[in-house]
């Protein structure tokens, strides 16, 4: 197994494309689809306490969210905003907005430096504590996200999904949709998917109202809080043929020779410093 998260975004996406080509149709044959859970508080009720949630988050956050824009100003400097297209309930794209946290530093080549090295001090700040998330409220009101639902995914991952894990496109993406009971350690992308499933498959007013008080007590578990910031589970690429995820720091060495084969690395490392650049 090969870690492949310091190459371009593009060829990860390229490796994505071999998996998804070798093993997703056998990927499928091999999952249960999943069946949405529908009621009339899944109908009615549940987007009425967003509508209602999301503006009381919404008034009280404003005055956090403009110090949080003050200091983003003198921080980063201007757009004070980054917004990203996400795919939303039955795949349609909607917007999210989040304060921005990463300087627009530049390699030799004028290609942008990877995230991890463009996010600074106050970002980390924001992102550990989640201040960033705030903005989302906006996207509650609007309906394009719900309070509790799957965390939404970048919009490349949605053609990798086999068709038990497309589920997730059935409700509204959430602010957040933690695990039900306290776990020890940040989830996996196989845990995080599958719980995220299940929550589609279970949604209840009595799931809800749990998942807020889990969301609470994570909030005030400082060794919790710091596990979820920190975990690095590196990009969702696909599946193998039974189903088990692949990700960017644990690709199968085939998948990697076949890329630098593809392009004439000799290297990983070669992929990198040319990514990077280097002479």
């Amino acid at each position: 197994m090969v870690d492949i998260t310091g190459i371009a975004s593009e060829h990860q996406a390229e490796i994505a494309s071999y998996i998804r080509e070798d093993n997703l149709e056998q990927a499928n044959k091999n999952v249960v689809r999943a069946v949405p859970r529908v009621s009339f508080y899944t109908k009615y009720v549940k987007r009425f306490l967003d509508l209602l949630v999301g503006i009381i988050g919404f008034v009280i956050s404003s005055p956090i969210n403009l110090i949080i824009a003050i200091v983003t100003i003198f921080d980063v400097g201007f757009p004070i905003i980054f917004k990203q297209k996400r795919i939303g309930r039955d795949k349609k794209p909607f917007t999210i907005y989040k304060f921005r946290n990463m300087t627009n530093e530049t390699d030799a080549n004028g290609m942008l430096l990877p995230p991890s090295q463009r996010v600074t001090k106050w970002g980390s700040f924001v992102r550990k504590t989640s201040l960033d998330e705030l903005l989302n409220f906006v996207s509650v009101i609007k309906g394009d996200m719900s309070i509790i639902g799957p965390r939404p995914l970048i919009n490349a991952y949605a053609d990798r999904l086999h068709d038990r894990h497309q589920a997730i496109y059935a409700v509204r993406p959430g602010l957040e949709c933690p695990s039900l009971h306290k776990v020890d350690h940040a989830l996996s992308w196989q845990e995080r998917l599958d719980n995220y499933v299940w929550y589609v498959e279970n949604c209840s007013f009595m799931l809800d109202a749990k998942l807020c008080v889990r969301i609470v007590s994570i909030a005030f578990d400082r060794k919790e809080t710091k596990v979820r910031s920190t975990a690095r589970h590196g990009g969702f690429l696909g599946y193998d043929k039974e189903g088990n995820i692949i990700y960017t720091k644990s690709v199968p060495d085939q998948y990697v020779e076949r890329f630098l084969d593809c392009h004439g690395y000799k290297s990983l490392q070669e992929a990198i410093d040319a990514r990077n650049g280097a002479k």
